[in-house]
């Protein structure tokens, strides 16, 4: 089903307005269920999955277009966004899918078609999420669905999606000593367990869990709270919160959290 008339004069005055040949890609990544998920697209009349990604506006910083990206999808203004990555393979994007997909939207105007076939550099961006501050995911004109997906069981891309998801989970990984990680993907209070989950997700290997509780405390970036309520066991766990002033410092210096 093609668009209407008056979509169609929209999406070409937003063209108008942006950048030619740059975009810019987000990787939205939340912790659900002990595991990382990544937020993607359906492709309207197809199979294929994409990142949500946009435009620059002329009048735009590039931040500021990942920003509204990400708000766009998941409603939340304040979020930790990390520019990790440049993308810029000639052949990086399939124009003849593109191409397929335009004939089905019956939206094979000239100036659209020449806008989306020529040659684009998309800048990567890591986006932070707790979900439960978040709004139901939001579709655009070009897809069908909006959905959480884990990383570790990705569908078929449209373009070359997957490369960049990979490369923001291996900058997750590296730069897990100095990224305020926890901060923004835990509620804001969990017990010492949910937190080494966490870490454990993002490095793929299981943690000894005293060693990584002396090394969180020595590091003086937890609040302990009341034990979690359990219904009356004795060994109830301890509920944490990250001391925000003390986290911004250490992140500030560069000290490993985990090391």
């Amino acid at each position: 089903m093609g668009l209407s008339p008056k979509k169609m004069s929209m999406i070409e005055s937003s063209l108008a307005n942006s950048i030619p040949g740059q975009s810019v890609d987000c990787v939205i990544i939340r912790y659900k269920d002990r595991a990382l998920q990544v937020l993607l697209l359906k492709l309207k009349n197809t199979e294929l999955w994409t990142l949500p990604g946009g435009f620059i506006f002329k009048n735009e910083d590039i931040d500021d277009a990942a920003k509204r990206v990400v708000e766009e999808r998941v409603g939340i203004k304040s979020i930790f966004l990390n520019q990790f990555y440049t993308f810029g393979k000639y052949n990086r994007r399939n124009i003849e899918q593109l191409m397929q997909l335009f004939d089905k939207m019956e939206m094979k105007k000239p100036f659209i078609m020449h806008w989306f076939t020529q040659r684009f550099i998309t800048t990567a961006y890591l986006a932070l999420v707790n979900t439960s501050k978040a709004i139901l995911p939001q579709t655009e004109f070009l897809s069908s669905k909006c959905e959480w997906v884990p990383i570790s069981d990705l569908p078929e891309f449209a373009f070359d999606h997957h490369k960049i998801i990979r490369k923001a989970h291996e900058h997750l990984r590296i730069q897990i000593n100095y990224l305020p990680i926890g901060l923004n993907l835990l509620d804001e209070t969990f017990t010492m367990k949910e937190l080494k989950n966490l870490y454990e997700a993002i490095l793929g290997v299981n943690l000894d869990r005293g060693n990584f509780q002396r090394k969180i405390l020595k590091l003086n970036i937890l609040i302990r709270l009341d034990k979690k309520f359990t219904g009356g066991a004795h060994k109830a766990p301890y509920l944490y919160r990250f001391d925000k002033k003390r986290y911004a410092e250490l992140n500030r210096k560069g000290i490993g959290f985990i090391r």
